[in-house]
Order: C-alpha cells, then sequence, then structure tokens
C-alpha cells in the first residue's frame, strides 16, 4: 500500500463518484478505478459498493478505513511538519552551559530574545565552570556554553562575545570606599576573598597576575564557591574582592565597587561549541547570538 492509494480512497470516498474523484485528482477516471481496485485486493475487503456505474457507496468497512485514513493522513502531516521544523532548528532541545559570571552579563538578554524568537525550542540551563562546559561537549551532555577562554581544549571553536575588566569590591563602610580608584598597593594587607582556582584557573590567574606585577602575594583570608556568596562576604566586611566588573549588577546593599590603579586584564566572555556535532537548532543559536557580539 502506497500513499497514493490513500488519497485516491479518500477522493473517492468524499466525492463518491469516481470521475468526479478523477477530476478532482487530476488523473484518468480508469486508473483511479484500477488503483482503488487494487488497494480492495491488498485489503481483502470491499471498500464500496457499486449500485450502479455511475453510484458508488461506502461500505462499512470503507467507512471505518476513511476514518483511519484521515488519521494517517494527519499524522503524516504531523510528521512532515516536525521534522521540516528540527531539520531547520525551529524546535527540540537546546542544552547550554553557562558559568556564573555570565548571568550577570549578556546571558539573560541572549536567552529571553532567543525563545521569543524560537518558540518551540526548549532550552536546559546547566550552571558549569569553563573546564566542565569543555567535558560536557565532549560528552554532548550539553550542544553550546558560555565561558571564559583560554580553553584547555582546542578542538573546541568559540567565539569571543563580551570582554570586561576587573574592579574592587569593598564594603560601603570600607576607608578604601572613599576613593575613587584603588591602588593595587592599598591591597597590600587587606583579608581578600577569592574563589578556589579549580573553578575558575583562567580567571583565577588574571586576578592574581595583578598582584604579581607589584611583586607582593595577597592575603587570601576566605574562598567561596559562588560569586554571589563572595560579594555576600565583601558586604559583612570579611575583606575585600576583585571581581570582573559584570558583578556591579548584583547590586549588593552595602557594598560598592572601584576601579583599579593598574593594568588590568581582560576577561572574555565567549560562546563555545563543538564543531563536528552542530545540529540545526545549534547552527541557529549561534548565529543568533553574532548580533550579541560587543567585541571584534
Amino acid at each position: 500500500m502506497e500513499l497514493r492509494h490513500l488519497r485516491y480512497f479518500i477522493a473517492v470516498a468524499e466525492e463518491l463518484h469516481f470521475s468526479k474523484a478523477a477530476e478532482r485528482l487530476h488523473i484518468a477516471q480508469p486508473p483511479l478505478s484500477q488503483q482503488i481496485q487494487q488497494l480492495e485486493a491488498e485489503l481483502g475487503v470491499k471498500l464500496f459498493h457499486r449500485k450502479t456505474k455511475r453510484q458508488i457507496q461506502l461500505t462499512e468497512a470503507g467507512q471505518v478505513f476513511l476514518q483511519e485514513a484521515y488519521q494517517l493522513l494527519v499524522q503524516l502531516e504531523t510528521a512532515v511538519t516536525l521534522t521540516q521544523r528540527i531539520g531547520r532548528g525551529q524546535t527540540g532541545q537546546l542544552r547550554i552551559g553557562f558559568t556564573s559570571l555570565v548571568i550577570y552579563d549578556l546571558l539573560p538578554l541572549i536567552l529571553r530574545q532567543f525563545r521569543e524568537q524560537f518558540l518551540e525550542v526548549e532550552l536546559v540551563l546547566l550552571e558549569l565552570t569553563t573546564s566542565q562546559q569543555e567535558q560536557a561537549l565532549k560528552d554532548s551532555r550539553i550542544h553550546v556554553g558560555f565561558a571564559h577562554p583560554p580553553l584547555e581544549d582546542d578542538t573546541l571553536s568559540y567565539k569571543c562575545i563580551h570582554r570586561q575588566t576587573l574592579v574592587v569590591a569593598l564594603s560601603s563602610t570600607h576607608p578604601l570606599a572613599q576613593q575613587e580608584d584603588i591602588c593595587v598597593r592599598s591591597l597590600f594587607s587587606e583579608p581578600l576573598i577569592m574563589f578556589p582556582r579549580y573553578l575558575a584557573p583562567g580567571l583565577y590567574d588574571r586576578i592574581m597576575s595583578i598582584f604579581q606585577q607589584e611583586n607582593f602575594k595577597p592575603n587570601i583570608t576566605q574562598e567561596a564557591i559562588q560569586m554571589q556568596t563572595i560579594i555576600g562576604l565583601v558586604s559583612a566586611g570579611m575583606g575585600v574582592a576583585i571581581t570582573p566588573s559584570s558583578l556591579q549588577n548584583l547590586q549588593r546593599s552595602g557594598v560598592v565597587y572601584r576601579p583599579l590603579l593598574a593594568e588590568v586584564p581582560v576577561i572574555e566572555t565567549a560562546v563555545i561549541w563543538q564543531e563536528n556535532s552542530l545540529i540545526p537548532v545549534v547552527e541557529n543559536f549561534l548565529e543568533f547570538t553574532q548580533k550579541f557580539i560587543l567585541v571584534k
């Protein structure tokens, strides 16, 4: 049985007239009659009562088959439409990795606008460090990530979309908070709140390079995993922190941010992906992120 048999049968069943059905299908009447006979032979039942040469009527089996044929065509059309939409990247699931840092940056805007344009794409978000995202891409646990170069895996592709500098986060009651900018040497004896190096080696080393330029080792007295925890500890007067400037969007009460009087390294945010495993929905997402690139 072929798809044309169903379409021919439905046309005859709706018209109850072979000539009219043939005209509707833009085929000659004799071949149409032959196709219906082939269908009946394959099914082993009569689908039509032929009262006269011109007048026909559906048998009971024909009535049942007509309803099932309608459903089959609807299911087929649904399958075709869904397949085409998946092929065009307009539906499906997109798994995105991101570091805690980018949630204060462009990521919320990108996700909101992407969802507005691609309503049928299911977004699954996983908070992962840069190195965890690299492994997740190789394991196909995520399709794309937002991370901070340099990457350890040079087989991955990435595109830098944003750059930011580093600032000092201080309690609003801290004496240095009265200054417009902060000299690195003034942080010599200050208790520094940092995250463990294994979470973000690249960012950690960039922060440490500020102190290396001044030839002194910072006084790290407290470690915290989450950036918002670090800012909370700053607010509590537990110390100061060197953070990417996007953390200023956190707007924690009792915390002020000041620029550094130093040659401050740049922190990059990049979209990363596995080039040899792209699917249409990822290609659409990568193309979509291009309009948010703030660096050349």
